[in-house]
């Protein structure tokens, strides 16, 4: 038994050579290589291959619909809720555009990434060689050989192409999971607050008992199978970072699961892209959530206050204390904050506009951040 991937490809293509009759070059087969000038560059290859056609256009598919739901839910006023509260409403595309921001920001750097392969021999010496033809400048033949494969050369290593590269790809791979992951999160934590409504689809069953149900499925599945990528995904980038000495076998098998980390990865953009295909925005829900919540206008109101003290229009001492006595711990609706609005001092042009405030109003330029 050969015992050595390598290898066995070697004694395959030598094979091959003499059944055509060319044996005159058989010895070339694998001259002077190491099996890292092999595979650093089948690595490099099948990885830039893997992403640009496959795992990029996955994302971008998610980031497109992103962007389209932004756009077609701009205006579309919401409750905020920090740290779990009611807090300043914005618009569930503007939401959902930071999404879509955070995510195309990651993609370019990935597009940008590097893929690198070395051909330098056993230790990086292009010491064999060097022996068998002095004259020749191997570093340049080798330089340009691989850059022909349409990847990068590192001409500074030792056995094995150091994998640094393959660090800062997994690593930014998974950083984009973790923006997938929090978008998951959010969108079941939306279903579950009755912003979104799920699409039916016909004949599939939503839960085993509960005929009403339909469970946010895709958002779960996505979760899962990031989680599982972002565990390969550190732990390649952890283990491919060091290597001993001028070489150790441990890359070899950590390597073998680059295609499943990706795999875990496609799935949940798979279901992601579903999932939001198949959501329909519930704004009387969004309106209705606004409408039991006018306290959240404490902060305009108290912010106002602030600005006409600053412009002299007003003697109001700690306006924050002022508007926490009235708001913290209680629901106040609209006609108590217009009364409290009434009795303020502050100048007349300052109170209409917080007299014509409402929740569904408090957006600030969300929908133009949107847009």
């Amino acid at each position: 038994m050969t015992r050595h991937d390598v290898k066995a490809v070697e004694y395959l293509v030598r094979d091959r050579l003499s059944a055509l009759g060319l044996d005159a070059i058989a010895e070339l087969t694998h001259f002077a290589c190491t099996s890292e000038d092999i595979n650093s560059a089948s690595y490099a290859l099948t990885v830039k291959r893997a992403v640009e056609h496959v795992w990029l256009p996955a994302l971008h598919g998610v980031i497109a619909k992103l962007r389209e739901l932004s756009v077609e839910h701009a205006d579309a006023a919401m409750l905020s809720r920090t740290h779990g509260q009611p807090a300043t409403p914005s618009t569930m595309g503007k939401e959902l555009a930071v999404f879509a921001w955070r995510l195309e920001r990651v993609a370019t750097q990935i597009a940008g990434s590097e893929y690198l392969a070395k051909f330098s021999g056993a230790t990086g010496t292009w010491s064999a060689h060097l022996a068998a033809d002095p004259d020749a400048d191997w570093p340049t033949i080798a330089r340009e050989y691989i850059e022909g494969l349409g990847i990068g050369f590192n001409g500074l290593t030792t056995q094995i192409e150091s994998h640094d590269w393959q660090v800062e790809l997994y690593d930014r791979v998974r950083h984009a999971g973790g923006i997938l992951h929090n978008l998951a999160t959010d969108v079941w934590t939306y279903i579950s607050l009755g912003y979104f409504a799920q699409i039916p689809v016909a004949g599939a069953t939503g839960s085993s008992t509960m005929p009403h149900k339909i469970n946010p499925i895709r958002f779960e599945n996505a979760e899962a199978n990031l989680e599982l990528s972002a565990a390969l995904l550190g732990s390649l980038s952890q283990t491919l970072v060091t290597s001993r000495l001028q070489r150790d076998l441990t890359d070899s098998t950590t390597q073998r699961n680059i295609g499943v980390a990706f795999g875990h990865s496609l799935l949940a953009l798979d279901n992601l892209r579903r999932g939001l295909n198949e959501i329909s925005l519930a704004r009387d829900v969004l309106l209705a959530d606004l409408d039991v919540n006018w306290e959240v206008l404490g902060e305009a109101i108290q912010t106002v206050i602030r600005a006409e003290v600053v412009a002299g229009r007003s003697t109001i001492s700690d306006p924050y204390a002022l508007l926490k006595e009235l708001t913290r711990g209680h629901r106040v609706g609209g006609a108590e904050l217009a009364e409290f609005v009434q009795g303020l001092e502050i100048g007349d042009e300052a109170k209409a506009r917080l007299l014509a405030l409402t929740p569904p109003t408090y957006i600030g330029v969300a929908e133009r951040l949107a847009r």
